[in-house]
């Protein structure tokens, strides 16, 4: 679909006549260079066209983030005055629409964004490239000095949701500590991951606060964009050993990092290690963790301090805890002298956290801006990037990096969401959240890790010998066409219209009719910052259909080599699986436990085979003439059944390692076995009564 006719077919009609005017510029364009050649004048006139753009656009995007900000005061202000009154349902009702109405406003307002940014991006594409003329570089500054594209909308929905809390809950939230996120030591949960699109992004966000807030770690304070900031420092060794246990899996495969929260300024780091346990073991994954103040944290990796918890015990923590805590910092630290571990990689990403205060059994995290930046002080190294420190210091929190090299930084295209439950055996999750990772806003990409992915893009150079099964799949568009789970505009009567049954009779979408923008005729480098405008463009890609083995291999020293090796020795035709509409294909991962039971079961019937071995041998040593003609029936059957569950064995093994869906119920071959021994049963009956 071409851009024109995908914004036509996004824009909302009330706001229509303030969208960026594509067409006519493009009509406008050709019309010029088809009567003479581009001229001082056409540039002249063109870019005056395009500023005037600029300028509607920037001006209603002002106006209207500015109408949303005074809308959410009186809110706040109708909402206080309820505090002090006798509130009726229809009170709360009435704000809750309204509330509603500019949750719809604010998503539209950031798609009208992301809308009009892609399209002066893609105007100015044509321009360049049809008339020879460069105007990109002039224009990016104009832009820049009315930068409509850079609003954040974080701010707003924090306060969206502060107050459809209140409304949902008719002015009892619940209570509890609110930095509970920040406070915990331990964590098991079941966590699923999942990637978004930019373009869904804040639709995501709130349709999330209308059933969860958002966690704010410090309520009492104005929120500013550096409180979502999260950076974690990931340690490993020059063979990469921690990477690998992790890609893998392995039993006990384990992860250390050092984290903090906000700007390089904090003087709280948290030191990580998160611990992978196998299904089949019966244990959780559990990530544990102590704080240290920054000052210590050298001397801490060198083995010249010892944790302390003394303010903790102060504070009333239990004996218990407190050994195990200085347990952990133990063994962290024997881990980083004994391994000879380093700092490897640095991931950033702004955090917007979802979870009722003091209640972790369901927390839904979304993390914006991502970025792995490399922080290895490896020997041979002709860059020493931090130093004798344990992170470099001349980068911060100050997204996209745009001072860092590209070879230095992987800007990745996607949110990453996280859904992590804590349920009762047995227990469904919510059915919103059921409903949230089967729509179209997110694709599942189990055991996705940041740690991975860093490592997989900025240490090609360095030899690793395995990569994450995701890599290949980067390219892959991962829109989908809307589900009936998305934002719709309520209707004036009822704040809480389901998606189809609208009161909007221009968001009635029939899915059948969904198109995906997707420009085909232009795909060069710059195409695919403009599907993500707002996030700077990624850099490296693999591939393979699941985590790719390089040992054995021809000497592959980029991801290049290795999508041509790999494309070399996959047979036409052949692509990776995907399910329920899934974009991303995930392998099969075989536990241990299918191949016990297959070999639980080739036991079974052998010791039905010892059974009537053992009455055959019987039969044969202590028996007449007869009873000798049994034994032979009853060795043959014995011989049979063998062999039977020896070929059957074997076939299931066979299938478990090619990951073959099936079958693997033996429908006939009990019966027939049975049959047979009825038979050799029933012939030694029948001799016996015969000879007697």
């Amino acid at each position: 679909m071409k851009f024109g006719h995908h914004l036509k077919t996004s824009l909302y009609p009330e706001w229509t006549f303030y969208y960026l005017g594509y067409d006519e510029l493009k009509r406008e364009l050709k019309t010029r260079i088809r009567n003479n050649q581009w001229t001082d004048d056409d540039e002249t006139s063109f870019v005056e066209l395009l500023e005037n753009e600029l300028e509607k656009v920037f001006t209603f995007q002002t106006v209207k983030s500015g109408e949303i900000n005074r809308r959410i005061q009186h809110c706040e202000k109708e909402i206080d005055d309820l505090d002090t009154n006798v509130a009726t349902e229809e009170d709360y009702l009435a704000i809750e629409e309204e509330l509603s109405m500019i949750i719809a406003d604010v998503h539209d307002l950031a798609k009208f964004t992301r809308l009009n940014y892609t399209g002066f991006l893609k105007i100015i594409k044509k321009h360049d490239k049809q008339t020879k003329w460069v105007l990109k570089p002039m224009f990016m500054a104009r832009l820049n000095a009315k930068p409509f594209y850079k609003e954040n909308y974080d701010a707003l929905i924090v306060k969206l949701s502060r107050l459809y809390d209140i409304v949902r809950t008719r002015g009892n939230p619940v209570k509890g500590n609110s930095s509970a996120g920040g406070q915990q030591q331990n964590f098991v949960r079941n966590t699923t991951k999942y990637w978004v699109h930019p373009d869904n992004i804040t639709e995501l966000k709130l349709l999330i606060l209308k059933h969860l807030p958002v966690l704010v770690f410090n309520p009492n304070k104005e929120f500013e964009s550096a409180d979502s900031a999260i950076s974690s420092i990931y340690f490993d060794n020059e063979n990469f050993e921690l990477y690998l246990g992790r890609l893998e899996k392995s039993e006990g495969a384990e992860a250390i990092r050092l984290r903090w929260y906000g700007g390089m300024d904090v003087n709280e780091i948290f030191v990580e290690r998160k611990t992978h346990r196998e299904d089949w073991t019966g244990e959780k994954s559990v990530k544990a963790r102590f704080q240290l103040k920054e000052k210590e944290v050298n001397k801490y990796l060198r083995g010249q301090h010892n944790v302390s918890f003394d303010k903790m015990r102060q504070k009333g923590a239990s004996e218990k805890e407190i050994e195990s805590l200085t347990q952990l910092a133990s063994e962290v630290q024997y881990r980083v002298l004994t391994k000879k571990l380093r700092p490897v990689v640095r991931t950033f990403y702004n955090r917007t956290a979802f979870q009722l205060p003091g209640d972790a059994r369901v927390r839904i995290s979304l993390d914006t801006e991502l970025s792995m930046i490399r922080e290895d002080n490896f020997e041979n190294n002709p860059r020493l990037r931090s130093g004798d420190n344990w992170r470099r210091m001349d980068i911060g929190i100050d997204y996209p990096f745009s001072k860092l090299l590209d070879e230095e930084i992987e800007r990745f295209p996607y949110a990453v969401l996280e859904v992590k439950l804590q349920t009762q055996l047995g227990q469904e999750p919510p059915e919103w959240v059921q409903e949230l990772v089967q729509s179209h806003l997110v694709e599942a990409v189990p055991k996705f890790s940041k740690f991975c992915h860093g490592v997989a893009t900025l240490m090609e150079n360095r030899r690793i010998q395995l990569l994450p099964f995701w890599l290949p799949q980067m390219d892959i568009d991962i829109r989908k066409p809307p589900s009936n789970f998305r934002l719709q505009r309520p209707s004036a009567s009822n704040p809480t219209t389901p998606a189809n049954e609208s009161g909007n009779p221009f968001s009635e979408i029939e899915d059948d009719n969904i198109e995906i923008y997707v420009d085909d005729q232009e795909n060069d480098d710059e195409d695919a910052s403009e599907r993500s405008p707002l996030l700077a463009h990624s850099s490296g890609s693999a591939s393979s259909s699941q985590n790719v083995q390089l040992r054995g291999a021809p000497h592959i020293s980029s991801l290049e080599e290795l999508e041509e090796y790999l494309t070399a020795i996959t047979p036409a035709g052949k692509v990776p699986k995907t399910y329920n509409g899934k974009r991303i294909a995930v392998p099969v991962r075989i536990e241990p436990k299918v191949f016990f039971a297959n070999e639980r079961t080739f036991l079974s019937w052998l010791n039905f085979t010892v059974l009537v071995g053992t009455i055959a041998v019987g039969l044969l040593n202590f028996g007449d003439k007869i009873a000798l003609t049994a034994a032979i029936m009853f060795t043959f059957v014995t011989m049979m059944v063998m062999i039977y569950a020896l070929v059957n064995y074997l076939l299931r093994v066979r299938k478990i390692r090619k990951r073959e869906s099936g079958p693997y119920d033996d429908r006939y071959g009990p019966t027939i076995l049975c049959g047979i021994l009825l038979i050799a049963v029933l012939v030694n009956f029948w001799l016996r009564w015969d000879y007697s």
